[in-house]
């Protein structure tokens, strides 16, 4: 991938290496050449738009679909980072069937006074539907076999991700009237602080694009009153973006800057989760703008062997109790925390664990802290850990 505003050598990052003047000036030499991409059908405001029904067709040849996944990675590399298939669903009454099961779990959760939190907007001003993926197939496994058989998601997937990639889903509905989402970066970094992101290597700013994938099927035709996604196309190459995304400064920039195409039903947009995008205003009177967000995932985001954290933390955390009595340093205690505990709070339930108030809830290693500098009992410790535990398990059935 082609990064710039950083020099290779430099091992971290900070808010001092972030420059609206420097994202300007890469995306102003930054264009999409037709002639770069030939199995794309055009490139409209530098994104490159695939015809479905070819894309299926050219797929069915190993050695063609190949090439064709060679030029998607191209595409989300050094290209623009998006990419918009046409008809990705081919027949509209398999989109309908799925909106209509989504539709029936929305309705459930409104009728249990359940209000779903959002990542970057507030909670209650969409209609959510986390883990729709497992819900969907729980509800209603021959929608979810005809939905998921599609050839142009498991392309793209591959293309990007290799074998053994893991899928999720999020239901969005934006309502007419629904505000912008802010602009910024997803997934795995775009989901954290700065404070937090200065905190990882520049190697990792590299890495983290490529462990996900970010899709979105519009299950609704979607003209741009509706505020289908914006995007900065080729804004993935800039290296500090991570970092810059939510400065006032570039907010207030991509309002004018960004890309907006609209969507047909069953078209499906896929993007570098480095690109700086935000879902739209909905300035419609009457389109609650549905889509499908899907998140598929590297096959290798995992550790090696499991661990029960919830196991170590407790058995270990008697003595981190005495050691801070005794006056341990407090960098020895937090070290001691990051080796016993879960640092990280995905995955996690969303509907029982919701990001409400930030962008990610506690994970297991905050709350071991938290016990350790308020003194909780190790009793108190274990209960709330157990607790956690008994969110993150999905609750779908």
């Amino acid at each position: 991938m082609t990064l710039t505003a950083a020099p290779a050598s430099r091992p971290w990052l900070t808010a001092a290496d972030c420059r609206l003047e420097d994202l300007q000036e890469l995306l102003t030499r930054s264009r999409t050449d037709a002639a770069d991409y030939p199995f794309a059908g055009e490139v409209v405001r530098d994104v490159l738009v695939y015809d479905g029904d070819r894309v299926r067709e050219l797929g069915a040849d190993p050695a063609t679909r190949r090439e064709l996944q060679a030029e998607l990675v191209r595409a989300l590399t050094d290209g623009p980072g998006l990419v918009v298939f046409r008809r990705a669903f081919p027949d509209a009454a398999v989109i309908d069937r799925a909106t209509q099961a989504f539709e029936r779990l929305i309705d459930a959760q409104k009728a249990a006074g359940q209000v779903v939190g959002d990542h970057f907007a507030k909670p209650g001003a969409n209609d959510r539907v986390w883990n729709a993926l497992e819900k969907l197939a729980l509800a209603d496994p021959e929608v979810f076999a005809d939905y998921y058989d599609n050839d142009v998601l498991a392309l793209v997937s591959a293309a990007w991700l290799g074998p053994g990639y893991q899928v999720t889903s999020q239901v969005n509905v934006v309502n007419p009237g629904g505000t912008a989402q802010d602009a910024h970066r997803d997934y795995h970094l775009g989901f954290l602080s700065n404070a937090a992101i200065e905190t990882y290597p520049t190697h990792v700013h590299r890495l983290s694009p490529v462990l996900t994938l970010q899709g979105a099927v519009a299950h609704c035709d979607m003209p741009v009153e509706s505020g289908p996604t914006m995007y900065l196309p080729h804004s993935q190459k800039f290296e500090a973006g991570y970092l810059i995304s939510g400065r006032p400064e570039v907010q207030a920039w991509f309002d004018a800057a960004h890309v907006q195409l609209p969507l047909g039903k069953g078209d499906a947009a896929f993007f570098n989760p480095a690109l700086i995008h935000a879902a739209g205003t909905n300035r419609s009177a009457d389109i609650r703008r549905m889509a499908n967000l899907l998140q598929v995932s590297s096959a290798f985001g995992r550790a090696m062997e499991s661990v029960d954290r919830l196991a170590v933390a407790t058995a270990v955390y008697p003595a981190l109790l005495a050691r801070r009595a005794a006056g341990a340093p407090a960098v020895e205690l937090r070290n001691v925390v990051a080796a016993a505990a879960e640092g990280y709070p995905f995955p996690t339930n969303l509907d029982l664990d919701p990001p409400v108030g930030g962008l990610a809830p506690a994970s297991q290693a905050d709350r071991v802290w938290q016990a350790l500098v308020e003194g909780w009992s190790p009793d108190v410790l274990r209960a709330e850990l157990e607790a956690r535990e008994a969110k993150r398990g999905t609750g779908a059935r």
